[in-house]
Formats: structure tokens, sequence, C-alpha cells
């Protein structure tokens, strides 16, 4: 069996294959249709995306599979009298093997990338990006996306594209689904949603993006073969023109490399380039006439090259990474077909074969792929539960929550939800429930804590509603000068107002503010009154103190008991003093119940029988005043109580006022009592 016929045959299996597999592979799409029509079903707009590239692919595998024709119309194809000697060893073996290699290759590439872009297609479908965020992911990306990066960006923009025409054929569905149910005839149904039309749009300007990178790529593969076209003439001048001192070993090699790195030309341009370029190459082999000692050299070098992937190869058995293992297999049969051949035809066969049985292992690898694939989509399930269950336990907690656990919660949540998207995909089976779950768990979370506050707001309206009324009742007795009762008053408006809980946050401000110039009102004007009798205070105290003196003065003769009381009751008709002197009226009532001793007099009493009549009536007169006085700060009192919207007893701001009142209507009482026994007696 023949090298080029077993490497033939491989290469038409794998060709067999690529058909199959060319509709998973994940490549950019041209844009067809810029209206946003929706799809069918999301895998036929997967599918759909990769048709033209699967014909590019198969183009360039009948040419690929065509070589071995090439120099047969070299001839015919140039349009040039050169006739090319096919039966060379060298030249035969080198191109029918490169035209087996680059089909093996096409066919592991296909596979490869079958499994990966599978992998990939899946994640993707799998994030359930809503229409909004597609139709917003795609604006995005068309502002940044240019012919220059469209090769990068088509990948996104295919994602997008797949997933907006599956949400798109979804909402047309369901409305032809209640347009049917309401009786309404098919033919007539018409499917308008906004979000069509701005999907249509920016299909429409990916498509000017997209013609501008086809037009970039025609340029540069115009380019690439004025480029090609310039190695040739390298190749003919080495042929032609070679000086006696050249290299032409390394100078052969040098070109060959330009030749695989020049890039990609037309295609009406490639057969004609590639079979001139070989006619070229046989042509310098052919005029060169090789010794022995040069193709052995040749030979031993791509034999050894070989050698070197085939221990790679075999290292490639027992790698964990059973994805990267494929991955590298490709490369290497890339670098067989260009850097390995020609070789020595009594190595040629068995050095493809054993590559091509190592390769075949690791092929076999794909089912150790799948058995891991399930492992981690289980281990990811669970990880994707645990975190649905963190959720659940956020949304209904064992103590009532409150505003710092709602805001904790909701970082939580945001950290909960890139761990839940960034850990990898689940079975495809259970995908969509997982899915599912994830989303009704944070949908309940976010309705618990609207819930939370909505009536939040209710309460922190009432709240406003309370402050309000705290507000105008500071207002409206600002002025008072009622200040044993307001002042007691307007510090339980203080307390209250730091009981009743949160307002708006647009209020908050501006009611405390005006709350507290109320209140600054009043207390301005007590600090003012408070002055202002501080200075009275003071010349009391110097008025009682020079009382105290005269009482120390007063002795056990006659008449000493008409003088005590006459200080006595100049002491009582003087006002208050300053706090911090106190200790006068100590001092006063002392020297008071030591001068009552000293005449016999009960102490704090002065017998009425040895009152005079005079002085009997001036007693009354007093206690006359004292009462009128007190009925006075009664009605005053209870005048103020009318200032309130509620001004019942069970207003607890009003408790302290209503004790006063009671308190002094005691006292009148008294008072009353006292002026009866006088005038009676």
């Amino acid at each position: 069996m023949t090298t080029e016929n077993s490497e033939k045959d491989l290469s038409q299996d794998q060709n067999e294959n690529l058909q199959k597999n060319l509709s998973d592979t994940n490549q950019p799409s041209t844009i067809e249709n810029t209206e946003a029509e929706p799809v069918n079903e999301l895998a036929d707009a997967l599918v759909e995306e990769h048709i033209e590239n699967a014909e590019e692919v198969q183009d360039a595998s009948n040419e690929n599979s065509e070589e071995d024709k090439a120099k047969e119309h070299t001839k015919t194809e140039l349009g040039q009298s050169e006739e090319v000697n096919t039966n060379d060893l060298s030249t035969n073996e080198e191109n029918s093997e490169e035209k087996a290699i680059e089909k093996e290759t096409i066919g592991e590439n296909s596979t490869a990338e079958k499994s990966s872009n599978e992998a990939t297609g899946k994640q993707e479908i799998e994030k359930f990006l809503t229409l909004p965020d597609i139709i917003e992911g795609l604006a995005a990306l068309q502002k940044t996306a240019t012919a220059e990066s469209w090769s990068r960006d088509s990948k996104e923009f295919n994602k997008y594209k797949a997933l907006g025409y599956a949400h798109l054929h979804a909402i047309e569905k369901t409305e032809k689904e209640k347009w049917a149910e309401g009786e309404n005839s098919a033919e007539d149904f018409k499917f308008e949603n906004e979000n069509n039309d701005r999907f249509g749009e920016l299909m429409q300007g990916f498509k000017k993006v997209q013609e501008e990178f086809h037009q970039n790529q025609d340029q540069q593969q115009t380019k690439n073969l004025e480029i090609r076209q310039q190695i040739i003439e390298k190749l003919k001048n080495l042929n032609s023109n070679a000086d006696a001192g050249t290299n032409l070993f390394k100078e052969i090699r040098i070109i060959k490399e330009q030749w695989t790195s020049a890039g990609q030309v037309p295609k009406a341009d490639f057969k004609i380039i590639n079979n001139n370029y070989f006619h070229h190459l046989t042509q310098f082999y052919e005029i060169l006439d090789l010794k022995k000692e040069y193709l052995e050299q040749e030979y031993a070098h791509n034999l050894e090259k070989r050698e070197h992937i085939i221990l790679r190869a075999k290292e490639l058995l027992t790698e964990e990474s059973v994805q990267k293992a494929l991955n590298e297999l490709q490369y290497l049969h890339k670098l067989w077909k260009e850097e390995a051949v020609p070789v020595a035809e009594e190595f040629r066969e068995k050095t493809w074969q054993e590559f091509k049985d190592i390769s075949d292992k690791i092929h076999d690898r794909r089912a150790e792929l799948s058995e891991m694939m399930d492992t981690e989509h289980a281990e990811n399930l669970a990880k994707k539960n645990a975190i649905i269950e963190e959720i659940k336990k956020l949304t209904a907690p064992e103590k009532e929550p409150n505003h710092s656990y709602w805001q904790n919660s909701l970082k939580k949540i945001e950290t909960l939800r890139a761990d839940f998207l960034k850990t990898g995909s689940v079975s495809r089976k259970l995908s969509n429930q997982n899915w599912q779950d994830f989303k009704d768990a944070l949908k309940i979370f976010n309705n618990n804590k609207n819930h939370y506050y909505k009536d939040q707001k209710n309460s922190q309206q009432k709240n406003l509603d309370d402050k309000l009324k705290l507000i105008q009742t500071a207002k409206d007795n600002n002025t008072s000068e009622d200040w044993d009762t307001m002042v007691s008053m307007y510090k339980n408006l203080q307390e209250d107002w730091k009981k009743i809980g949160h307002v708006p946050r647009s209020m908050a401000d501006k009611i405390w503010n005006e709350f507290r110039d109320a209140c600054n009102v009043f207390f301005e004007n007590f600090r003012d009154k408070s002055k202002a009798e501080g200075e009275d205070w003071k010349a009391n105290f110097a008025t009682k103190k020079d009382l105290l003196e005269q009482l120390k003065q007063v002795t056990n003769e006659e008449g000493s008991v008409g003088k005590i009381e006459e200080i006595k009751t100049a002491w009582n008709a003087v006002g208050k003093i300053p706090k911090d002197k106190l200790q006068l009226h100590t001092d006063f009532n002392k020297t008071l119940r030591d001068k009552l001793k000293l005449n016999n007099i009960q102490e704090y009493a002065l017998k009425e029988e040895g009152l005079s009549e005079h002085q009997i009536t001036d007693k009354a007169r007093r206690i006359k005043s004292q009462i009128s006085d007190m009925e006075a700060e009664i009605a005053k009192l209870e005048n103020n109580l009318g200032f309130f919207s509620n001004p019942s007893r069970e207003n607890p701001l009003l408790s302290a006022t209503y004790k006063n009142i009671d308190d002094k209507k005691a006292n009148l009482e008294a008072l009353k009592k006292s002026l009866h026994e006088i005038i009676a007696g």
C-alpha cells in the first residue's frame, strides 16, 4: 500500500465527516438578510450562520484535492511551453503527501472545532439574555465594531444575532397564539414589535461593517497574490540566476516558508498561482539535478521532524486535558504537512501510519472527554443549586428584616449572581430548569424586598404627617410666655421627634430645619427672658441679703414681734434670686426660727389673737392677691390648651400642662380656705 493511496483514503473518509461537522463550526457569518425576522428555532439560526463558511471550507478541500492534477494542467493554465516531469520522485512525493496531510488537517480541524464550538454555543445559549439585553449588546458592539476588528467581533455578533432571532420568534409565536385564541384569521395577523424594528436597524448597520471587512479582505488577498508572485519570481531566479556560492538548500527552505505564510489569495487566482509555484519548484529540483547527498540530507532532516512530531503525539496520549491534547494534535498535523515532507520512500508509509495510529488513539479519548464533561456538569449543577438555596435563605430571614438587612442582602445577591453566571455549564436537559429556578429565586427576593420598601414608604408617610403636626405645634406656641408650661412642652416635642421613625429622604432635611427653627424661636425668647430675669434676681438678692441682716438685729424687746412680721412680709414680697445664691433662703429661715423661739412665738406662724385688726386685714389682702394671681395663671394655661388640635388629657404632649393646672387648682383651694378662716375668725 503506497503512502499516497493510504493518505488519500484517510482524507476521503475525513472529508465525508467534514460535511457533517461543518454545521457545528462557529465561524463569522455574512449578513444575508438584514430584516429582523425571527427564525423557527435557535439551533436553525446558529446553523444558518455557518452555511457559507462550510461552502468555503469545502471549496478549499476540493482545491487541495486537485493539487495532484496541478502539474498535468500547468502548461495549459499558465500558457507556457515548459513541460513538467510528473515522474520526479521528490516532487510527486512532496505534492501528494502535502495533499493528504492537508485533507487530514481539515478533517482534524473540523472535528476539534466541532467539540469546541458545541461547548461554546451551548454556553452562549444557556446565558438566556433578554431581547432588550441583546439589542443593548448589539448597540454597544456596533459602536466599537470596525472592519479591522470584525474577525474578532463577528463571534459575539453571531451570538447576539442567533439569540435575538430566537427571542423574536418566541414573541411572534406567543402573539400568534393569542391572535388565534381570539378566533381571528391567521392571514390577518401582523407581527409588530419595536424591538423587531430596532433589531433590523442594527442588522443593517452591521452589514455595512461586514461589507467593508470583505472589501479589506479582497484588498489583502490581492496584496497576498502580489507577494506570492514575487516569491515565484525568486524561485525562478533561484533556478536560473543563482550565484555559485549560494546555499541553495537554505534559500529554497526560506522560499517555502515565505510561501506558507503568504496568506490567502482570491479564489479565481488560487489554482493558477498554486500550479505555477509547484511548476517552478519542480523545475528547481530538475534543473538543480540534486545529488544523492543533498536528497539524503533533505530526507534526513524531514525524517527527524517526523520523529519529533510522533514523540510529542505519544506524550499527548497521557495528557490530562483531553481538549488540550486534541488542540495540540491539530497543530502537529499542520506541522507535519508544512515541515516534515518529503522523506525517503522506505520511511514514508511507516512514519505516516505510526502518526495516524497515535492520532486515532487520541481521538478515541473523546469518550473520556464526554465523561469528564458529565462530571463537570454535575459539579456545576450542585454549585448553582447551592447558590439558589443561598438566595432563598436571604429571601426569608428568621428575624424581621430592616433597611440595613436588605441593603447587605442586595450586595450578597450581586455576588451570588456573579458566581452563578461564571459557574460552568450544566447538562442541556437540566439547563432550562436550573436557569428558571435561579430567575424565580431572584424574582421572589426582589418582590419581598420591594414589598418591604413599599411598606416603609407608607410608614414614612405616616411619620411625615406626625412630624408635620409637631412642627405646627412648635410654631403655634413659640411666642408664648408661659415659660413653666412651654419649656416642658418643647422638651417633650423634641423627645417625640426623636421617637418618630424615618420620613421620605426628599423631605427629611426640609422638615428638620423647619422644626428646629420653630423651637429655636421659643428657646431664644426664653433665653432673653432668663437673661433679663437674671438682672432682676441679682437686685432681689441684694434686697433679701439686707433683710436678713435686719432680721439678725432683732431682739426680744417689746415690738420685736411686729418687726419680725414686717421683715417676713417684705422678704415674701421680694422675687426670685439666682440659683447659686439659694443658700440665702436657708440662712434666713434658720435666723427666723431662732428669733421666733427667742420671742416665744410658734415656728412659721404668728398667733392671730396677738395680731392687730390692721395686721389681720393685711394678711387677708395678701391671700386675696395670691388667689387672684393663681386664678389668672390657671385661666392662661387653660386658654393655651385651645391651640392644640387634640387638647384632651390623653394627648401625651399635654400631660405636664394638665399636671401643672391641677397643682395650681389645689393651691388655689388651700388659699381660699385660709382666707375664709381669716374672715370667719
